[in-house]
């Protein structure tokens, strides 16, 4: 079974992140009985849903699933109901409720939209004690309003363990960020195809330019424990650094080495102009260096 689960993950690394979705869809009809381990081992684009007891949208993932039903983090009913799903004790639940208000503002500060959900379960050891795990997940989407206009979406999903020790907790955070990016440039006189001349060859346009992939990381810290709902606070402080710090990544290192090597694949100035620029620069520097200096006049 692990050889299915590695070559099936290995697979995976070689197909357009674009299509992940699918390409799990088709692994898991492939390999029906290794589908729970596949689905907890590939991080997949949230999905949006609905509670339908508050009308509230939340976030579905493999964290929040019981068999194909998704739990909701506002009334903790199950869509499409089940009888035996799985929910967090009582102790867990309360604090979920809060870290959902507050990530809930986290993510209007920070995201201007989109959803965010926070779920937690109780330690799988009874011994464990007041330790536990959750994750925090977050979706922002940009939807065009015209054929021309960029599109995106971004995708966090943080998993994190508390081990309580005394006064103090120790958190394990790990990360991952999906980002999927569409520029397009297009004009007014564009010839469409017709309808029946579309086909996979033809669903890009003219212009199209899609970025997307995953970046994961990990964090260790730990930070003072008043009570139970400081955990909301500390869990929130690494959640905010880790993300302003990946985001920063994303921009200075993925985008900026994509920009260089972009511009030393095709320059966007002609190469003959820059280098004459560049000789005329050296000869000015060069004339300076050598040029005597000027004799100072001594005054009678």
């Amino acid at each position: 079974m692990a050889d299915v689960i590695d070559s099936m993950l290995d697979l995976m690394r070689r197909l357009p992140p674009t299509r992940t979705e699918e390409n799990v869809q088709a692994l898991v009809n492939i390999c029906p009985d290794d589908a729970d381990e596949l689905l907890q081992s590939v991080d997949q684009p949230l999905q949006v849903m609905v509670d339908r007891a508050t009308g509230r949208e939340y976030l579905a993932c493999d964290y929040n699933r019981d068999g194909e039903s998704y739990r909701s983090p506002w009334s903790n009913e199950y869509d499409p109901p089940i009888d035996d799903g799985a929910v967090p004790s009582s102790k867990m639940r309360k604090i979920e409720i809060q870290a959902n208000e507050a990530f809930d503002t986290y993510r209007e500060m920070y995201y201007e939209g989109g959803v965010s959900s926070v779920f937690l379960w109780d330690p799988e050891d009874p011994s464990g004690g007041s330790n536990f795990a959750g994750v925090v997940v977050l979706k922002k989407t940009m939807t065009p309003t015209s054929v021309y206009e960029p599109a995106g979406s971004w995708d966090s999903i943080h998993v994190f363990e508390t081990a309580e020790r005394g006064r103090q907790a120790h958190y394990k955070l790990t990360s991952t960020v999906m980002l999927q990016l569409i520029t397009r440039k297009g004009t007014e006189g564009e010839v469409k195809l017709p309808a029946e001349k579309k086909g996979l060859e033809n669903s890009k346009r003219d212009g199209e330019v899609s970025l997307s992939g995953s970046m994961t990381r990990q964090s260790e810290q730990d930070w003072p424990l008043h009570d139970s709902s400081s955990h909301i606070s500390n869990i929130g402080r690494m959640i905010e650094e880790m993300e302003i710090k990946m985001r920063n990544l994303l921009q200075e290192v993925y985008f900026g080495k994509t920009r260089d090597i972009v511009y030393d694949l095709r320059s966007v100035d002609d190469l003959e102009k820059a280098r004459r620029q560049k000789e005329l620069q050296k000869e000015l520097v060069g004339s300076f260096t050598k040029r005597p200096p000027t004799e100072s006049r001594k005054s009678g």
